[in-house]
């Protein structure tokens, strides 16, 4: 094998157009990321079974429950390692019964009623192998969410594809409610370094890019914090009024992009980081 091959799978509208990837080897597969709702998740898990091959392994970029909720009806019951950074996997066992207490009665049925874990926690730059693909764990911490990483895949030493989570959404607007935007605008500006020889990067939300995806999310973000430190004024929450306005102005900035509640939801995490700092 001499070359990577990725198959996508994209959730719902309402699963947020998250996407779950599949590399598929000579021996296997391998999930990268496994979408939000019960029929999105039962669509990746029938992808999967139709190749016929078996599952060698799922990897999850980050803490947030789109990424990791169909780990465990990908796994139906059989002992496949789930990896994940040390950061992330204590980060998802922290906040999966509140998510799920937060966000189950908004969607019913549709949220997975158990949360699997990872069972192979990585330390920053550790690789394994899986199906004669070379993963490596980068680390990131809170920026997107309470913590991130990215995994860096290669063949043979060749350039590697970076699957990248949310640490950059591509075409949709971007869940900013975990309140790391600080840090985050840090990261981006790190990893347009980092990633700068990465054949491909394939993010959690939106079609495969190139680094300058990690600009273009440096300028929604700073855009977004001065808009709402602009509005909040000093204060840590923002009036309706103000979140009314907030969206006008990032529906402007960035016309056309999709999940548009988004922009109101971050709101006054962003306005109590400001204040905080």
């Amino acid at each position: 094998m001499s070359d990577l091959t990725i198959h996508t799978h994209t959730g719902s509208e309402a699963g947020l157009f998250v996407n779950s990837y599949i590399v598929e080897t000579d021996s296997g597969l391998v999930v990268v990321d496994t979408n939000l709702l019960n029929s999105d998740i039962a669509e990746l898990v029938a992808k999967v079974a139709a190749f016929g091959k078996p599952l060698l392994g799922v990897l999850v970029t980050h803490a947030h429950p789109d990424h990791f909720n169909g780990v465990h009806a990908l796994l139906d019951g059989r002992d496949i390692p789930v990896y994940a950074t040390e950061a992330v996997g204590k980060a998802i066992v922290e906040i999966a019964d509140a998510k799920r207490a937060q966000w189950g009665p908004v969607y019913g049925d549709e949220w997975p009623a158990v949360t699997a874990y990872p069972t192979v926690l990585l330390e920053d730059g550790q690789t394994v192998e899986l199906g004669g693909v070379a993963f490596t764990a980068r680390h990131v911490g809170p920026a997107e969410s309470h913590a991130d990483s990215y995994f860096l895949a290669s063949v043979d030493g060749g350039a590697p594809t970076a699957f990248i989570g949310d640490l950059a959404f591509h075409g949709t607007h971007p869940y900013t409610a975990d309140g790391h935007g600080a840090l985050w605008l840090d990261a981006l500006t790190t990893l347009t370094t980092d990633l700068a020889g990465a054949r491909t990067l394939l993010p959690g939300h939106g079609t495969p890019t190139g680094v300058e995806v990690l600009a273009a999310q440096h300028r929604y973000l700073q855009h977004y914090r001065e808009t709402v430190r602009e509005l909040a004024d000093g204060r840590p929450t923002l009036a309706q009024a103000a979140k009314e306005e907030l969206d006008r102005r990032l529906q402007e900035f960035a016309p056309d992009l999709p999940l548009t509640w988004m922009i109101a939801l971050g709101a006054d995490a962003v306005a109590a980081e400001l204040a905080g700092s």
